[in-house]
């Protein structure tokens, strides 16, 4: 009979976030997938946890994928978990969880905290509609398709960025997006925690060597709808319709001139045409 693959969300930065679930399954499995089996460890020992664990990470989630699999196939229970945060959420593991629904073998949640949502809840930015940009690419030709992409997004952007990337990150979303509402969230849950509300302008002059540290996430107003300016003959044109379906000219002339930056009689006198 397989087994099962859960996927373990665990802390990003307190480890009290860590949930007694979460504690009870890397208990019970037969062995951990883990990002870097140095940070698990850590978190292993504080939980007084002893288990086999094996190394999946991008450089070897293809040949490591299938040998965990076939564990699986084989009857054993695997526990997926990255270094912080929920597993395939811009993470390797999400070739992992895929290979497992091809091979129909049963994939279980073990949720914990995810940083882009923890971040959006205490940002204060529109968290009404967004969207999750993950990482932008180190290359300058995907990085700018990506930004070109993105760039009459009107739902809010969300990015992660490591500290010896965000000078340049910000600069190159402040030339694609043009000035925006911005916030930088950097360090959830940790000791030194911080919410900086600030414009993408603002951001790229003061970060711009570097100084800001922590794991951060960047939060980004979508763009805004842009007003076009009314003319004369667009005032007039409403006004006209106004004037067909049944109101007199003086009503309607007075009607739109109340919405619109343009004179009552100016209207009236185009109206009389």
């Amino acid at each position: 009979m397989s087994g099962k693959l859960f996927v373990v969300g665990t802390p990003i930065g307190n480890l009290s976030d860590f949930s007694p679930r979460a504690v009870e399954t890397l208990d019970s499995v037969d062995f951990i997938a883990a990002e870097d089996t140095r940070v698990t460890l850590k978190l292993l020992n504080h939980f007084g946890i002893k288990k086999e664990m094996v190394s999946y990470f991008e450089h070897n989630k293809r040949e490591r994928g299938e040998i965990i699999c076939q564990r699986i196939m084989a009857g054993e229970n695997c526990a997926i978990v990255t270094d912080a945060g929920m597993p395939a959420i811009s993470d390797p593991g999400e070739e992992l969880v895929r290979r497992c629904h091809e091979l129909g073998i049963t994939v279980c949640s073990v949720p914990g905290p995810t940083a882009f949502a923890t971040a959006l809840a205490i940002s204060g930015m529109d968290t009404g509609r967004f969207t999750f940009e993950g990482f932008l690419s180190v290359s300058k030709k995907s990085r700018f398709e990506h930004l070109d992409w993105i760039k009459d997004e009107k739902r809010t952007l969300v990015f992660y960025e490591a500290p010896h990337k965000l000078a340049n990150t910000l600069r190159d979303l402040y030339a694609a997006l043009g000035d925006r509402q911005l916030a930088i969230v950097r360090e959830i849950t940790k000791i030194h925690e911080e919410v900086i509300r600030t414009t993408l302008a603002e951001a790229a002059e003061k970060y711009a060597d570097g100084n800001l540290k922590g794991e951060i996430v960047l939060i980004i107003e979508g763009k805004k709808e842009e007003r076009q300016e009314l003319s004369l003959d667009d005032a007039v044109q409403q006004a006209r319709a106004l004037v067909e379906s049944g109101m007199t000219i003086n009503q309607a002339s007075k009607e739109i001139a109340a919405k619109t930056p343009f004179k009552k009689a100016d209207i009236y006198k185009e109206l009389l045409k």
